[in-house]
């Protein structure tokens, strides 16, 4: 008995230490892998599926290898200051399938970060997959399947879906091309309906387009899109969402080089159809701007719509070099939008450097772009009275603009759904990226604290 005793104890302090947890999948697909947790020096590496309620604790760091789901019915929660890695060698990704949710509810003090594994210094955009979250609302292409992954299908009936919470979290050196156009972006909507809620979210140096929503109506706000590669905002296949409060800057020397970037992109679909839902998403309170220097040839346009897109802007400041044009409505289609009154804006201003080769509209004129009572204007940065360093990318940029600018006060009405103000750009007097986002993620110290 006493020999017997010792070896449990042995057999248990191996478990202990080695810590392998495995979740059953219910599915009877016997190539479904099961979840398995293994502690390696602090960090626990996470591959499979998670089919059970799972919390990741900010006592450990995870590192997440090839693509992990969260299944239909299980729910992950991360907890305020937890860091989450991605696998370079796996192009690890984390997926929340259609009916499963993740709250990640950080704090300013303590937001919740998934980055690189690898050290300061060393790290680059496409380090890893990224974060992808499908969702069960409308969607306007039939069997849906997410791009990059290829394989999980998202859509359907349900507009107030909800897929959880994301909020105060950074995302960091993400999103990778697997084949040439289907690339995992550093935060990927699929799907995603109005009841899951998105707020304080930075995507850094992402390797495709910081943010994409591929149909759906969740609403976001208070969103950064910091010096990556792609697009910032892309939109498409339906997606009716609000966002508001988004801050995008650019470096001029990254860019696409395998199509062209963008701050805006917009499409209704890849083949410009009238396929319903419409695209017609709603976005308010934007800054963008890039930062001094000579943009790379591959940079387009501050803001592209195309291809029977019908979204609407409000309140929005465009700033930088961008060599083709600043507001681009492209195609028929997406010009007959505009002038119908589909596609809306009002209270934007247009303040580019340099000469757009194509101009700072293209596709409208002046007199669509800015008819009386629009309060869109077209005129020049040294106007606005700024902050000084407002598109710096060598340290935080100014974000606060002047006392007496006009972008405090010039903002037209917006619809219902946004928040009311009168601001135009992503900052009024208060600086919301305080505490929680970094500008130099390069540089972060994400070791393990013993």
């Amino acid at each position: 008995m006493k020999n017997t005793g010792k070896l449990l104890s042995l057999l248990m302090l191996g478990l202990t230490m080695f810590g392998s947890i495995s979740c059953t999948n219910d599915d009877d697909d016997d190539d479904d892998d099961p979840i398995v947790v293994n502690p390696v020096s602090e960090i626990k590496t996470v591959t499979g599926k998670i089919t059970a309620n799972t919390t990741w604790s900010a006592s450990n760091q995870y590192l997440v290898s090839g693509f992990v789901y969260v299944e239909s019915g299980a729910t992950l929660t991360i907890e305020p200051g937890t860091i989450i890695k991605g696998d370079k060698n796996t192009k690890g990704s984390l997926i929340i399938q259609p009916g499963a949710k993740i709250i990640a509810v950080g704090t300013a003090d303590k937001p919740i970060i998934f980055t690189s594994n690898q050290a300061a210094g060393q790290r680059k955009a496409g380090d890893w997959g990224g974060l992808i979250i499908l969702g069960k609302a409308p969607v306007n292409k039939p069997n849906a399947v997410i791009e990059g992954e290829n394989v999980s299908v998202f859509g359907g009936t349900d507009a107030a879906d909800n897929s959880g919470q994301l909020k105060y979290v950074r995302i960091e050196f993400a999103g990778i091309a697997f084949e040439t156009d289907k690339e995992i972006n550093g935060l990927t909507f699929g799907g995603v309906g109005s009841g899951t809620e998105v707020d304080y979210v930075q995507v850094s140096y992402s390797g495709d387009d910081s943010f994409e929503w591929f149909g759906g109506a969740v609403n976001a706000k208070h969103l950064i899109a910091y010096r990556g590669l792609d697009d910032d905002f892309d939109t498409d296949n339906g997606f009716s969402g609000n966002v508001q409060y988004g801050f995008i800057l650019r470096d001029p020397a990254i860019a696409d080089q395998a199509g062209d970037s963008n701050g805006f992109e917009s499409d209704n679909d890849a083949a410009g159809s009238a396929a319903t839902p419409q695209t017609s998403a709603k976005f308010a309170n934007v800054t963008i701007a890039m930062a001094e220097g000579t943009p790379d040839a591959k940079f387009n346009s501050a803001m592209r719509i195309r291809r029977n897109s019908a979204i609407s802007v409000y309140n929005t400041l465009i700033t930088g070099a961008w060599p083709r044009s600043a507001v681009r409505i492209e195609g028929d289609p997406a010009i007959a939008n505009f002038t119908s009154g589909k596609i809306k804006m009002d209270g934007n201003m247009v303040a580019i450097t340099g000469t757009p080769a194509q101009g700072v509209l293209e596709g409208i004129t002046q007199v669509l772009f800015a008819p009386t009572g629009s309060k869109n204007m077209v005129g020049a940065v040294a106007d606005l009275k700024l902050a000084t360093g407002y598109n710096s990318i060598t340290a935080k940029p100014g974000l606060l603009p002047q006392t007496g600018s006009s972008v405090l006060t010039s903002g037209a009405t917006l619809p219902a759904g946004l928040e009311a103000n009168t601001v135009v750009g992503a900052f009024g007097t208060t600086d919301w990226t305080d505490k929680w986002a970094n500008w130099d993620p390069q540089n972060a110290n994400y070791e393990i604290v013993k």
